[in-house]
């Protein structure tokens, strides 16, 4: 029986608390990437009451862009409507001639090679464009006396391969619109004037992720044959049309930030995250599988500006009888994507539910962190007796 007290000890100091997570970000007393991240163990007089959005935009580098609504430089017109991109399929008529008119396709170097004519730059320009100078060209060869009529029209858009950095949660080069490559949507080429919202610049910060709470959107570069373009992307947060340009094959979009979070970006738009991926890890009890919870993937999908509150909840940690279930915590471990550095920050979820002030510790979940739930302090004990039991017994059985 010595044996068994003396293993009862060791699984009863178990039980102790092994401290608070070692944050990093919050360690030297700042608060890293989000003010939510602050300690919690402060009194409600000393905490003051919401203002971590005041406390992160006080660290915001100033908009590239200026004020809302001032003219952005760079923008012209060249960016407006619908342009041509490598590997686009158009249809060229020229009045009845069956010999230059036909599909084709906009060559790699950028320009429609049509049979008997000069290559016609066709890369980041409209078929109006195209047919102006196919129409000059046919009258300076002697083909035509005078312009005939001409036509041409997007019968497909292909893929757009951009690349896209900065201040988006994947940056890397992306492929829009089309299918795959040099396949062809055989439904569209069927109706003249195909179109995509696919190859929009918002599709392109989705795709990557979409842009960061730190991003300053009011100066958004984009960089085309050797020309900077700067946009201007706020209205998409206060209801206003944002300047969605078509991209182009070899279009580099960079993303500038503003040092700092901003929480009014934490929210659904055209160019935010489609929604966030959360690791979770359950409870041990009450639940006996993370099946049970009704967690069953290894990730769980919420809408983009949850928080970790609502996370938790989500994850079955909240809730249950008092005396058995009161007084768990929750961990959540992310990363600050400016620094790259892991942040990990425990809660007492009782604490949480009961502070007026919690949205202020209350961290957005950002896309790919992870949260995890820990028992009541009470469930530790049960759990400890019960494996002390199962021990006990082998070891009576053995003696």
């Amino acid at each position: 029986m010595k044996r068994l007290s003396t293993l009862s000890v060791v699984l009863l100091a178990s039980c102790a608390a092994t401290g608070d997570p070692d944050n990093i970000e919050t360690k030297s007393g700042d608060y890293g990437y989000q003010a939510q991240y602050r300690d919690i163990e402060v009194s409600r007089a000393d905490a003051g009451f919401l203002k971590s959005a005041r406390l992160n935009s006080e660290i915001c580098l100033p908009y590239r862009g200026g004020a809302y609504g001032t003219k952005v430089s760079g923008v012209a017109n060249t960016l407006l409507g619908e342009r041509l991109s490598r590997n686009d399929l158009v249809e060229v008529r020229i009045g009845n001639d069956e010999d230059l008119g036909g599909n084709y396709v906009v060559s790699r170097d950028g320009t429609l090679k049509i049979p008997y004519l000069p290559p016609i730059r066709a890369q980041g320009r409209s078929t109006a464009d195209v047919e102006r100078d196919l129409n000059t060209i046919l009258v300076e060869k002697q083909l035509y006396d005078t312009a005939p009529l001409v036509s041409v029209r997007v019968m497909d858009v292909a893929s757009a391969l951009v690349g896209v950095s900065g201040a988006v949660f994947e940056p890397h080069q992306v492929e829009l619109g089309g299918i795959a490559g040099d396949q062809r949507d055989v439904g569209r080429q069927e109706a003249l004037g195909a179109s995509t919202e696919a190859r929009n610049l918002s599709a392109a910060l989705r795709a990557t992720g979409g842009v960061r709470p730190d991003a300053d959107l009011s100066a958004v570069e984009l960089r085309r044959n050797g020309r900077l373009y700067t946009l201007d992307l706020r209205g998409v947060f206060q209801g206003h049309n944002m300047v969605d340009v078509m991209l182009l094959t070899g279009d580099q979009v960079f993303v500038p930030s503003r040092q700092c979070f901003q929480d009014d970006l934490m929210r659904p738009s055209p160019v935010s995250p489609p929604g966030v991926t959360v690791f979770m890890s359950n409870l041990t009890q009450p639940a006996t599988g993370n099946a049970i919870s009704a967690i069953g993937r290894n990730v769980r999908e919420m809408p983009y500006g949850t928080r970790y509150l609502q996370a938790i909840l989500d994850l079955n940690c909240v809730g249950g009888a008092r005396a058995s279930s009161a007084h768990r915590s929750g961990l959540l471990l992310s990363r600050n994507p400016m620094t790259e550095v892991s942040v990990a920050i425990e809660r007492d979820i009782e604490d949480m539910l009961r502070r007026a002030d919690r949205d202020d510790y209350d961290p957005y979940i950002l896309p790919g962190d992870a949260v995890a739930c820990y028992d009541s302090t009470l469930t530790n004990v049960a759990e400890v007796a019960r494996v002390l039991g199962v021990i006990g017994v082998g070891l009576l059985l053995n003696e």
